[in-house]
């Protein structure tokens, strides 16, 4: 018997016809039949199938999803947000995928949902979290993006991690820069940029070394159509959007860099933006950290879950970034590109060091 060659599948049964690659191979001479018969009819239209692999991923059918994750079960819930609910689930190839079933999903017409999403799936980094392909069947709208094994930063920051936390000052760094490079990336590498507008903890996941990848990138522009979900629903996470947004109503790329800002501050002291649990001065993580600034306490700020405290240079200069990136006024904030640079250079000027602090007094 001679291995199954991989073959084009063409699926003709939709209005929007399509051509799938597939590298599976059909299972049986008897499945490869069936799926001819199933779909034998063109359509009204009577044009020519669309190739829907357009040189970055794929369109999975309904049916395969299901498979992939126990039939939807409530078992391979591994996330829930504002977007949606998000499947773990292993494909027929035994890929292992993160499948987010969306919310809107009375939203967009069919070919705006696509342009929107061949635009997220274009986007490559190492840093961003890659989408794989999508599913577009009735009213379902699901996106399929690779499996990131190690949960996600708000678990291991806030979570129960025991006394002493495995993420060390190096990896925090490390988590810090990786995710500013992938927003920079976001925000000047490609064109039109794309403003994250929702920068959390939770939207930041971590594989097994602790490499750091930004998640739900593209969503808040996939989820803007005219329905009352979305019109309701109020962009960006409460305690990490920027002070402007209330008036404005707009996020832009200025609020993203807040937002990082307040990230950046929760990574170091490993406190949540805002904590009603402790207190009164302490209940905003930015007005805190500003306190303890000011009052030059700035190396009381550190996790105490952390193994080894940081070196005093190096917290120092995290926190200045912090500040500079939670400017209130926002075109005073700098770029992502200038936030990396700074994160990476070994030698912030003292002199500037005290102008923040006096500003932020």
């Amino acid at each position: 018997h001679q291995p199954a060659m991989p073959e084009i599948q063409i699926d003709m049964g939709k209005v929007e016809h399509r051509v799938v690659f597939s590298d599976r191979g059909a299972s049986s001479d008897e499945s490869r039949a069936t799926s001819v018969t199933d779909n034998a009819s063109f359509g009204a239209s009577g044009s020519l199938p669309e190739v829907s692999h357009l040189g970055w991923g794929r369109w999975y059918t309904l049916r395969e999803l299901e498979a992939s994750s126990n039939g939807f079960s409530d078992d391979n819930v591994i996330g829930e947000g504002g977007y949606g609910i998000v499947y773990y689930g292993v494909l027929a190839d035994n890929t292992r995928v993160a499948i987010k079933n969306l919310l809107n999903n009375r939203g967009q017409a069919e070919n705006e949902f696509k342009v929107e999403v061949e635009a997220i799936g274009r986007v490559r980094h190492k840093n961003l979290v890659r989408l794989l392909g999508y599913c577009v069947e009735g009213a379902h709208r699901m996106l399929v993006y690779e499996y990131v094994d190690n949960g996600n930063l708000d678990q291991w920051l806030h979570g129960d991690v025991g006394e002493v936390s495995p993420l060390t000052w190096e990896i925090r760094l490390n988590i810090i820069i990786g995710t500013a490079k992938g927003l920079a990336y976001l925000h000047e590498g490609l064109e039109p940029k794309v403003i994250h507008r929702d920068i959390k903890s939770s939207n930041i996941l971590v594989d097994r070394q602790w490499h750091p990848k930004l998640s739900d990138f593209g969503l808040a522009k996939l989820l803007t159509a005219e329905s009352s979900y979305v019109t309701t629903r109020v962009m960006g996470t409460f305690g990490y959007v920027a002070p402007e947004y209330a008036c404005t109503g707009m996020l832009n790329e200025k609020s993203d860099v807040y937002s990082f800002g307040i990230l950046i501050m929760e990574i170091i002291t490993g406190r949540s933006p805002v904590d009603y649990s402790r207190p009164p001065g302490e209940v905003n993580l930015i007005d805190w950290l500003k306190t303890m600034v000011g009052n030059r306490k700035s190396e009381e700020v550190a996790d105490p879950k952390l193994r080894e405290k940081p070196v005093s240079k190096s917290l120092k200069r995290v926190i200045l970034v912090a500040l500079k990136c939670v400017d209130p006024d926002a075109q005073k904030r700098p770029k992502m590109g200038h936030v990396v640079h700074m994160l990476e250079s070994e030698d912030m000027i003292s002199r500037e060091e005290r102008r923040i602090v006096r500003d932020s007094g």
